[in-house]
């Protein structure tokens, strides 16, 4: 079966084998739900039975899962760094510092447009997959929508958590597959037959009742907060399960987070510090003024600065 390792999205997984059955291909489709539910997987096996007419292949499987294929290009948010387009796993790999969220920019649509111009090589259509399609800028926004509006010979799979945030007819154009969140008992089934390479130091507890509700039942979420929780520095968790009391900790606070943490860390601990008071005290007026943080460290706003007015009101009251 081309989807049996797709666990828990039985919606998805069904209109999925129908399109590649009926041989009825989309030019568009968005999968649409939480991080870590397997829309990218169910993409991969997507793409797989489009190339094969709907049977599994190993070859062609291993060809997709490396990225290799002549007529496939997967689209991911990326950084700007010195004038230069940088990959997450490259800006990782050499610690290049992030000043700011990943952006689907103008430059990797005019690729895609690109592709879409040419014959396919191997395959029935050109294939393009884009990752977190809601971490999108305006001129990549309006450039993917021309590119959906003109006739082409290509498959377009919009991977998002957030659909509300593409612009409505981006989506009037694209068939919606749902995914949703897993129930504890099947997440528990997903996590048992995931290994984690050697390197990881720590066990899946399911437990931690925070990184539970931030994971909003993914199973690959959960892995990915647990792995981010283990990489913050212990001081600052302690300093945060307390809170600032006084003008000077929130101040110190604010000086430790902003220089130990980049950008996306501190959107992180900001979603996690929400579910912990929440779960604590149910102090909706902090969770508020976090949500405020949250808007200000992604609209560009100078994080010391931010995270110092917060804390500050946060001690304050």
């Amino acid at each position: 079966n081309l989807f049996k390792d797709l666990i828990g999205q039985d919606i998805a997984v069904a209109l999925l084998e129908a399109a590649l059955a009926k041989n009825r291909i989309a030019p568009a489709y968005l999968f649409a739900g939480p991080e870590g539910v397997g829309r990218s997987l169910a993409a991969r096996r997507f793409l797989e039975g489009l190339i094969t007419g709907g049977s599994s292949h190993l070859r062609v499987r291993n060809r997709l899962e490396k990225l290799n294929h002549p007529d496939l290009i997967w689209v991911e948010p990326t950084y700007l760094h010195q004038g230069k387009i940088i990959s997450k796993a490259l800006a990782k790999s050499e610690d290049i510092i992030k000043r700011s969220p990943p952006k689907i920019r103008l430059e990797q649509i005019r690729e895609i447009q690109t592709l879409f111009t040419k014959e396919p090589i191997e395959s029935q259509l050109a294939m393009v997959v884009i990752e977190d399609v809601d971490e999108i800028n305006e001129a990549a926004s309006n450039a993917l929508l021309k590119t959906l509006e003109e006739p082409r010979n290509g498959l377009l799979i919009l991977i998002s958590k957030r659909p509300e945030r593409l612009l409505p007819t981006i989506r009037s154009r694209c068939q919606t597959i749902p995914f949703s969140s897993l129930r504890i008992d099947t997440l528990k089934k997903v996590l048992s037959q995931i290994e984690l390479d050697q390197n990881n130091n720590f066990s899946l507890d399911i437990n931690h009742p925070e990184l539970l509700k931030l994971s909003h039942g993914s199973p690959g979420a959960l892995i990915e907060n647990l792995r981010t929780w283990k990489e913050l520095p212990e001081k600052i968790l302690i300093n945060l399960k307390n809170l600032p009391k006084s003008p000077l900790d929130a101040l110190t606070l604010a000086k430790d987070i902003t220089n130990d943490l980049d950008i996306e860390q501190q959107i992180w601990l900001i979603n996690w510090l929400q579910q912990h008071i929440w779960r604590k005290s149910l102090n909706s007026k902090i969770i508020k003024d976090l949500e405020t943080l949250r808007f200000h460290l992604t609209s560009y706003v100078q994080p010391r600065l931010a995270w110092e007015v917060t804390l500050l009101k946060i001690a304050k009251d």
